[in-house]
């Protein structure tokens, strides 16, 4: 099968501020409530709860994009995956200082008040923590690689 023939993933990533991306892809990767899951073309049909996590987007010629997200939902059928996450940031939009200090924000938050929250208080700390883990984790990882840009 020639590269023009290769079936693709037809990829939309929305929040609810915008559009994220919209662009046909080989596979990605993403963090499911029920795990990592990687996703090819043909894969049978899903739907999903997003955890905190990183998106891997292989395109053509392995180019690769990565996106910090804080969970979300996603509908794959007949190769059109859906993807309505809470927030996506590509790793070169993310500013890691302010990403530090808002996880620990919410580290201090979740020592010092536990014992007065409410359990969803407490869970939106949670959220926060692992979406402030991710966008660390996924700036670092892009400074480490010498900011090369891939949208």
């Amino acid at each position: 099968m020639s590269n023009k023939d290769k079936k693709k993933i037809k990829l939309k990533i929305a929040t609810q501020e915008k559009l994220v991306a919209e662009k046909e892809i080989d596979k990605i990767t993403i963090p499911t409530a029920s795990g990592v899951i990687t996703v090819l073309p043909d894969h049978v049909s899903l739907i999903s709860t997003l955890v905190a996590g990183v998106l891997e987007i292989t395109r053509e010629k392995g180019q690769v994009t990565e996106m910090a997200i804080s969970g979300g939902f996603l509908e794959l059928h007949d190769n059109q995956l859906t993807i309505l996450a809470d927030t996506a940031e590509r790793a070169e939009d993310i500013d890691l200082e302010r990403a530090e200090k808002a996880r620990q924000r919410a580290t201090e938050a979740k020592q010092a008040e536990r014992k007065s929250m409410d359990e969803t208080q407490f869970a939106t700390i949670l959220s926060q923590l692992d979406k402030q883990s991710a966008r660390i984790k996924l700036a670092k990882k892009f400074r480490g690689r010498g900011r090369r840009r891939m949208r």
